[in-house]
């Protein structure tokens, strides 16, 4: 079966809360498509659905701590990479230690379902940190805050949607 993608306009039963707010303001072409939720995980979802892992971004959550103190940002990347969290983002965040959000904290914080985050309708401050790779893709999935559905957009498209920043984040 292959993916429908529609606007997400037409489906945002398909989005989480957050998401479908952030969406229904931006200024940029989001299209949504209904997926297995067990298969969210990118490789199945990619080898399900016949997505090329390049075409195909995830968004990590990481906690960055500084004396004392926890930030949040949402760091993405292509499927085929990997973010270099411990060197260019934990310095970019002017952190101490930088590491993974623990899953109950991040689906907490963004009410979002763990397997479907995404860097759209992240909590407000949050820095939105995009591989210069990822900016390249004409065409690339993301979660949409939900397992049962994946959002597609351009990576220019997903940088101004997020004002993200764009780095050279890959290891």
């Amino acid at each position: 079966m292959p993916l429908e993608w529609v606007p997400v306009s037409d489906r945002p039963d398909l989005l989480a809360d957050p998401v479908a707010k952030a969406v229904a303001s931006l200024d940029v072409t989001v299209k949504v498509a209904e997926i297995d939720p067990a298969l969210s995980d990118t490789a199945a979802f990619c080898e399900r659905y016949g997505v090329a892992m390049e075409d195909s971004a995830n968004c990590v959550i990481v906690a960055a701590k500084r004396g004392g103190q926890t930030r949040y940002a949402a760091v993405m990347v292509l499927a085929t990479d990997r973010a270099d969290v411990n060197g260019i983002v934990r310095r970019h965040l002017d952190a101490r230690k930088a590491s993974f959000a623990p899953q109950t904290e991040a689906v907490e914080l963004t009410a979002m379902e763990y397997g479907g985050i995404t860097p759209i309708g992240l909590p407000e401050g949050w820095p939105v940190l995009v591989d210069e790779n990822v900016t390249r893709r004409p065409f690339v999935v993301i979660g949409s805050g939900v397992r049962r559905s994946k959002l597609a957009l351009s990576g220019e498209a997903l940088v101004a949607a997020t004002r993200g920043e764009v780095l050279a984040l890959t290891i």
